[in-house]
């Protein structure tokens, strides 16, 4: 059966731990509730939720020949992504992070590559892209193979072939960002980042600055996710709206840009308007906040839509 989204980037073995609250000294030990292994990363996480929500979907990346990469390709598996083409490489080990989770969910990183700086033009199965009807860029900026040029040549095959082009990244600061970006971004028809990378990305926190400047090179919409404040809306030619978060106890932010990317693609795919997609982007969003680990929260279709229809959420932000 054809994918209807073709999910490309970022493959990575996540290890959690949860709740880190220290460091300790030397060699003494320190006890934690829980650790946890996922399939992470902006392909990879968000196939397995879209998966979840019964959308056909093949990921296309690359892990190294060790055990790393056969758990990740067997969990993927397991929740029915199609894995076909996450390929192996004996030039560079699974990438992989280590995410000690502090008690309010957040947490630092720390961040092997590895094998998603193998992944190239020449891995993507343009027999399978072009019967999809989404074709998803997933971690913009950790590609090194892909960044730049490349990247715009395939967006820009991908949109010639008809498919809706989604985007994510998976940044930190960097002096070459709009260079790499750029040409890339005519082609994008929903760009969702969260609104510090778009920060870093345009130089400034003023979010209607932000959506400007990404509206002006071409963006279709802009999808910027605001934590605890949910996330702005803006077609391209239109006003912004800001779209209420739902109210939950975070336990691990970890996943919860792919669970929104997630939610919002499979609303695309399934016919709803971008405002009901990204509420349901949302919703799976807090569902794998309310958890450890991006696999958390997110059970089937039919949870989201209960928990869209009886589930709380904050008071909406006020525009910029």
């Amino acid at each position: 059966m054809s994918p209807r989204v073709v999910a490309f980037g970022v493959h990575i073995a996540d290890a959690l731990g949860w709740p880190f609250t220290v460091i300790p000294p030397g060699q003494e030990l320190e006890f934690i509730q829980q650790i946890k292994f996922t399939a992470a990363g902006t392909a990879a996480a968000t196939s397995v939720v879209l998966a979840k929500l019964g959308i056909d979907v093949a990921a296309v990346g690359k892990v190294g020949e060790d055990s790393m990469g056969d758990f990740l390709r067997s969990t993927m598996a397991g929740y029915g992504v199609n894995i076909d083409h996450v390929t192996t490489t004996d030039r560079a080990q699974t990438s992989g992070s280590l995410l000690p989770i502090r008690p309010d969910g957040s947490r630092p990183a720390l961040h092997v590559v590895g094998a998603n700086a193998v992944l190239s033009e020449a891995d993507i199965p343009w027999e399978l892209v072009e019967c999809a009807e989404v074709f998803h860029m997933g971690g913009a900026f950790i590609l090194p193979a892909i960044d730049g040029a490349p990247m715009a040549r395939i967006l820009r095959r991908v949109k010639e072939l008809g498919l809706t082009v989604t985007m994510d990244f998976l940044m930190s600061r960097r002096d070459d960002a709009q260079e790499l970006i750029t040409p890339s971004l005519q082609y994008v028809d929903y760009l969702m980042p969260n609104i510090e990378e778009a920060g870093w990305l345009v130089g400034t926190d003023d979010r209607t600055e932000i959506i400007r400047w990404l509206h002006d090179r071409g963006v279709g919409t802009t999808s910027l996710t605001l934590g605890g404040d949910g996330v702005s809306i803006a077609p391209n030619g239109q006003s912004e709206r800001v779209l209420p978060a739902f109210a939950v106890d975070v336990i691990d932010t970890t996943g919860c840009g792919d669970a929104y990317s997630a939610g919002l693609i499979s609303g695309l795919v399934d016919g709803l308007d971008v405002y009901q997609a990204a509420t349901r982007g949302l919703a799976c969003g807090s569902l794998v906040a309310s958890g450890l680990g991006a696999d958390s929260g997110v059970v089937d279709l039919a949870q989201v839509e209960d928990f869209i229809a009886h589930h709380p959420r904050h008071p909406a932000l006020a525009m910029t």
